[in-house]
C-alpha cells in the first residue's frame, strides 16, 4: 500500500486535516491526527509488536515525526479504549511533551495512568463517558459507546468548522454484551440523520462475512473444558481482556475450582478491572500463584499472558520448560484468543511446545474458545445504512481489511470516489464537507529496544537477520605501509559459520594474492584494500557455500 510521498499544501483557514502516522496495512500502532486552526487533536496512540524477523525488537511505535516539532500545539489525545494498540505508546509520546491531556472513558485512563506510573509520568487527565460532549478548541467532541472485548469502550464523533467526522476505534454489535452495555446505534443513527461528512470504522473483520459472534457463547464451553479437564487448567488471554477473565473465573466458581493471575499486566489490568467494578470476582475464588501449588491439580485454573506466542510471555516461557509450572500430561492449556496477523507462526510454535509435554491444547480452531472484538462484515454494512456518510476512510487493519470494508461502503450507495483507501501518512484534508486526499508523508517505523526509541533502523534489524541467518566471518591482515607487501595473516575466524575455522584455508591465498595484485597496481588506500578483502572473501563464501554472512575485513597497516 505505499504510496508516492509528496507534501501537502499549507492548510487553509476552515480546513480540518486528518493524517493517520500508525494504524493502516497492519494490526497495531493505532494513530490518527486532526489540525485545524493550528491545533492538534489525537485519537490514540497504541504500539504494533514486533514480527519475529524484527530481532531484538520489544514495540513498534507510532511515527511522531510530522508533529514532533509541533507538541505544543496538541490539546489532547482521546482513546478510544485500553488495549495496548491504542493507548501502549502514550508513555513515550508523554516524555517528548508530558503535559499533553488524556481524554477517555475510566477505566482506559485507570489503564495507561498504571502504564505512566512505570514511567514515572503523572498525566493530566480528563475522565468522559458515553453522551458526554467536550469543547476542547476548535473540537467538539461527542462520545459514544460501543461493545468492544474490554469494557468502556467508546467511539467520538468529531466537529469543526470543516465538517463532523465519526471514529469509531475498536467496536462490535454484541447484541447481548456481558456488562449489557451495548454499541448506541441510536446516537449512530442521530449523527446520520444530522449528517456525517467522513467516517473512520474499525475495519479488521471487513472481510469476515455475517455478524460476529455473541460474547456469552464462550462461557459455556469454557466451563465445560474445564469440567472435563483432569488436571491443572492454563487459560491464555489479552491481559486486558476482561470479560474473558470474567467468563474464566465463573466457569472455575462453577466447577469447584480457583483462579490464580499469572504476568505482571494480568496482575495489574485485572487488579485495577476489580477495584473500579468492572470485574465481579467470585468469592473465595481468587488466589495468589504462589499458594496454587497447595492445591490438588484438579482445583486450580491458571490465567496468564502469552496468547500471541509473545517469546518472554508466560505461556511461552511454560512451553519451553523455562517457568515454575511445569506442564505435563492431563494438563489443559486454553487460548482464549485469535491470532493477530503476523504471530501464527509463533502462536503454532508454543502449541507444538506445550502439545510435545503432553497437555492438551485447546484453541479456537478446535474449540469456540473466543470470540471477536471486531465488527464482521454485516454490523458495518449496518453502519454503513444507519450513518450514510458522505465521505468513508477505513482504518485499523491490513490493506485486505481497508479493501474490504471500502467495497462494503461503496455496496451500500458510497460512490467510489468518496471511498478513500489511505494508508498510513495520507493526508485528508476536510472543507465544508467535502475530503480529498491533497497530500503523502514519509512515515516509518519506529522501534524500541531496550532503552532506546528511535535508534534501530531497518538497516540494523537487516544485519541482525544476516547475523542469524547467515553468519560472521572476520577477516585481519596486516600490510607494509610503504610497500603493501603483507606481513601478518589473513587470520579468519567465523561465528554460526563453520564450526572448524580450518575451512578457510582456500581462500586465504586468494586473498593474499588480491592484495599484491593491488600493491603491484600502486594501491596503498587503507578503505579500499578493505573492500577488497571483502569482495574477495564474499565472492569465495557465495560461490562455494551459496551463503552471504556479514563480512567485517580489518586491514592494518604496519
Amino acid at each position: 500500500m505505499a504510496e508516492a510521498v509528496f507534501d501537502p499544501p499549507a492548510l487553509e483557514p476552515r480546513t480540518l486535516r486528518i493524517f493517520p502516522t500508525g494504524g493502516l496495512g497492519e494490526v497495531g500502532r493505532n494513530m490518527t491526527v486532526y489540525e485545524i486552526d493550528g491545533k492538534i487533536l489525537i485519537v490514540d496512540c497504541g504500539v504494533l509488536f514486533p514480527e519475529p524477523d524484527q530481532l531484538g525488537v520489544d514495540l513498534i511505535l507510532p511515527d511522531f515525526g510530522p508533529i514532533r516539532n509541533r507538541l505544543d500545539d496538541v490539546i489532547g489525545i482521546v482513546l478510544t479504549h485500553g488495549h495496548e494498540d491504542h493507548i501502549g505508546a502514550v508513555p513515550y509520546l508523554l516524555k517528548l511533551r508530558g503535559d499533553i491531556p488524556l481524554i477517555g472513558s475510566g477505566l482506559t485512563l485507570a489503564l495507561v495512568e498504571a502504564k505512566l506510573k512505570e514511567h514515572r509520568i503523572k498525566p493530566y487527565t480528563l475522565q468522559v463517558k458515553e453522551g458526554d460532549v467536550e469543547t476542547l478548541g476548535p473540537f467538539t467532541l461527542e462520545f459514544i459507546a460501543v461493545n468492544h472485548s474490554i469494557p468502556d469502550a467508546l467511539a467520538v464523533a468529531v466537529t469543526t468548522w470543516a465538517g463532523v467526522v465519526l471514529h469509531t476505534g475498536d467496536f462490535k454489535m454484541d447484541q447481548l454484551p456481558l456488562d449489557g452495555r451495548l454499541t448506541d446505534l441510536r446516537a449512530f443513527s442521530r449523527l446520520g440523520e444530522n449528517g456525517v461528512d467522513l467516517f473512520l470504522p474499525d475495519s479488521t473483520n471487513a472481510d469476515v462475512p455475517g455478524f460476529t459472534p455473541i460474547e456469552r457463547e464462550i462461557g459455556p464451553v469454557l466451563a465445560n473444558v474445564i469440567a472435563n479437564a483432569p488436571r491443572r487448567v492454563v487459560v491464555a488471554s489479552f491481559s486486558s481482556h476482561v470479560h474473558r477473565v470474567q467468563q474464566v473465573m465463573d466457569a472455575a466458581a462453577k466447577n469447584g475450582r480457583r483462579v490464580a493471575l499469572l504476568g505482571r499486566s494480568m496482575v495489574r489490568n485485572m487488579g485495577i478491572a476489580a477495584e473500579l467494578g468492572y470485574l465481579k470476582v467470585p468469592d473465595g475464588v481468587l488466589i495468589d500463584y504462589r499458594k496454587a501449588a497447595d492445591l490438588s491439580d484438579n482445583k486450580i485454573v491458571y490465567m496468564s499472558t502469552g496468547s500471541q506466542g509473545e517469546p518472554m510471555a508466560v505461556l511461552a516461557r511454560m512451553a519451553n520448560l523455562d517457568h515454575q509450572i511445569e506442564l505435563g500430561p492431563g494438563d489443559t492449556v486454553i487460548l482464549a484468543s485469535s491470532l493477530i496477523p503476523g504471530n501464527e507462526n509463533s502462536v503454532y510454535r508454543v502449541i507444538d511446545g506445550l502439545t510435545k509435554l503432553g497437555a492438551t491444547v485447546v484453541h479456537k480452531g478446535n474449540a469456540k474458545v473466543h470470540v471477536s472484538g471486531h465488527a464482521s462484515a454485516g454490523e458495518l454494512l449496518y453502519c454503513y445504512n444507519i450513518l450514510k456518510p458522505t465521505f468513508v476512510m477505513p482504518v485499523h487493519g491490513e490493506y485486505r481489511h481497508l479493501d474490504a470494508s471500502a467495497k462494503l461502503a461503496r455496496q451500500t450507495g458510497i460512490p467510489d470516489e468518496n471511498t478513500i483507501l489511505a494508508s498510513n501518512g495520507t493526508v485528508v484534508d476536510l472543507h465544508e464537507g467535502v475530503a480529498r486526499v491533497v497530500g503523502q508523508l514519509d512515515i516509518g517505523y519506529v522501534y524500541v529496544d531496550g532503552s532506546s526509541v528511535g535508534e534501530i533502523t531497518d538497516a540494523d534489524l537487516k544485519d541482525r537477520r544476516i547475523l542469524g541467518e547467515e553468519g560472521f566471518i572476520s577477516v585481519i591482515v596486516v600490510v607494509e605501509a610503504a610497500s603493501g607487501r603483507i606481513v601478518a595473516g589473513p587470520e579468519i575466524h567465523a561465528r554460526g559459520f563453520a564450526e572448524d575455522d580450518a575451512v578457510f584455508d582456500a581462500v586465504k591465498p586468494k586473498i593474499a594474492a588480491a592484495l599484491r595484485e593491488a600493491a603491484g597496481n600502486g594501491v596503498r588506500d587503507n578503505h579500499a584494500l578493505t573492500q577488497l578483502v571483502r569482495r574477495t572473501v564474499g565472492r569465495w563464501v557465495n560461490t562455494s557455500y551459496r551463503r552471504r554472512p556479514m563480512i567485517v575485513p580489518l586491514v592494518i597497516e604496519a
